[in-house]
């Protein structure tokens, strides 16, 4: 596909000098490795669920195994899935960079299996499980039709996701926070940067001091203002064309796994 964005010469030069990069991704940068949001995988026999049912404490309470069930389907389509361009451009960034810190809202760990080292998981990861009552993770469990239990105390594991009604974990927001306030530049990607509070990373880096640059298939509804710029397409064509751009072919030598088009 051609390239409908324009990668500025102040941008490249931005992303060259940058002393420390913080990423925001959310759910348009999974899609393009087609991976259903929430509510476009309600269907076939998930269809007739209300989100809440199947996404919350309460629900898990009154039929855990039903909701393990639909986090087996996700995690059975999930595991299908593989990185695209963008995540691997990202994790070519991390190598690039003198500094990187990467936050998603995201929970199919597709950033790490981009070879990304460190990723701030806001929302969990689906490949996970706890332990519903005491929170321990869990790394060896068996994934059949029914919630395995916990081989400590017995009670049900369950994903190691925020479901509606949670908070996110402290520990992980603060590090969002302290990256993006302390970043010099910021790319909020594939996200409509609604959701709170990750919805206001990019505008606290960007009161901060950052430059901040948004990639999404469309900038209908995102927030304008000093400072932040507007890459519309694709993250799979977007971030490639930026390191490419950044960094041509033989500047520096190729990184493992990299393929520039």
């Amino acid at each position: 596909m051609s390239e409908a964005f324009e990668i500025e010469p102040d941008l490249v030069a931005a992303l060259r000098s940058c002393r420390h990069l913080a990423v925001l991704t959310g759910a348009g940068i999974s899609a393009e490795s087609g991976i259903p949001t929430f509510r476009e995988a309600l269907t076939g026999v998930w269809s007739e669920y209300d989100p809440e049912e199947l996404a919350t404490p309460e629900g898990f309470a009154r039929n855990p195994d039903r909701v393990w069930g639909w986090y087996r389907s996700r995690r059975t389509r999930i595991a299908e899935a593989e990185p695209n361009p963008g995540h691997r451009a990202l994790a070519e960034l991390e190598r690039r960079v003198p500094s990187m810190t990467l936050v998603t809202q995201n929970i199919d760990g597709l950033h790490l299996r981009a070879g990304h080292r460190d990723v701030i998981e806001l929302h969990g990861n689906i490949g996970r499980v706890r332990c519903s009552v005491e929170g321990t993770v869990v790394e060896r469990f068996e994934d059949g039709d029914r919630a395995p239990g916990c081989p400590t105390c017995g009670a049900p594991l369950r994903p190691d996701v925020i479901w509606f009604g949670e908070l996110l974990p402290r520990a992980a927001l603060e590090r969002a926070w302290a990256a993006a306030l302390s970043a010099d530049l910021f790319l909020s990607i594939g996200t409509s940067n609604i959701v709170e509070p990750a919805a206001s990373l990019p505008w606290a880096a960007a009161q901060s001091g950052a430059r901040v640059v948004v990639i999404n298939t469309t900038s209908e509804g995102q927030r304008r203002g000093p400072g932040i710029r507007h890459l519309v397409g694709p993250a799979g064509e977007v971030l490639p064309a930026l390191v490419r751009a950044a960094w041509p072919r033989g500047s520096t030598p190729e990184a493992p796994g990299w393929r520039q088009a």
